[in-house]
């Protein structure tokens, strides 16, 4: 497409912009295949207990008879190695790749807002977004955990449903990088959800190198204004881990092992 002429209006020409980059409308075939995929990508970012084990095969089953895109594709490539591994690997893997590393952690909202105020507020954004849905979470996770936003989007749509996702596109880039450079099948999982989403802009790779380099914005002051979301951080109870400080997972399972 040639550069629009310099002599349009500014407003004009980012409406224009907007339009090109607006997606085709899905056909309910194409809703109902998106939905399966993100519930998918949900469940396979999950920790892997015993329930989630034992259903290995029918998943590997039902990304099989996907149709063939490549969102497909990377799911096959992460259930042909999740049904091969032994369970207690599996699960020690997952702390070490979800629990135990900051970049590949999977609350979004740490991502943009780090340890700041912010990210109190934005936690409780989200909730109103869930509940404004008729949606209420349970299980004691957080609103931003990957999961339960991929969940939420499965359920409510393409476009309110995936907005949280779009919010957070640096945030899943920095995770699907962190995992790439760690050598975790996870990556997989993560390609197959950022291949669902708008192309990154420049200013989304920019914004990424600076997160790589950087890491999250940092802000001395408590979370506690905004109750509970800013008493209980993504690494555990209390203050938010400052950077450079390791915090042992709060152990969410002790039937099943820690998280």
């Amino acid at each position: 497409m040639s550069p629009l002429p310099a002599t349009i209006p500014a407003l004009v020409r980012t409406r224009v912009r907007a339009a090109v980059r607006r997606p085709a409308r899905l056909t309910p075939e194409e809703t109902a295949s998106r939905a399966l995929t993100l519930r998918l990508v949900s469940l396979l970012l999950q920790y892997p207990d015993a329930e989630l084990a034992s259903a290995r095969d029918e998943l590997s089953t039902v990304v099989a008879a996907l149709p063939d895109t490549p969102a497909a594709g990377h799911l096959a490539r992460f259930t042909d190695w999740f049904a091969a591994q032994d369970a207690e690997a599996l699960e020690r893997h997952y702390v070490e790749t979800f629990d135990l590393r900051r970049r590949s952690g999977l609350h979004l909202t740490y991502y943009l807002h780090g340890d700041t105020r912010r990210r109190g507020m934005a936690l409780l954004t989200l909730n109103q977004r869930y509940r404004a849905a008729g949606w209420v979470i349970d299980g004691g996770e957080l609103p931003d955990h990957l999961p339960v936003v991929l969940e939420f989007a499965a359920l409510a749509g393409p476009g309110s449903g995936e907005a949280p996702l779009r919010q957070h596109r640096r945030g899943l880039e920095l995770i699907h990088a962190a995992l790439t450079d760690a050598g975790s099948p996870y990556r997989h999982v993560l390609a197959a959800l950022i291949g669902l989403l708008p192309p990154p802009t420049e200013a989304d790779r920019e914004a990424v190198a600076r997160l790589v380099a950087e890491g999250p914005p940092e802000e001395e002051v408590g979370l506690d204004p905004y109750g509970a979301y800013g008493a209980y951080g993504a690494y555990g109870d209390g203050e938010f881990a400052p950077p450079g400080t390791f915090v042992p997972p709060t152990p969410a399972r002790p039937t099943e092992g820690p998280r």
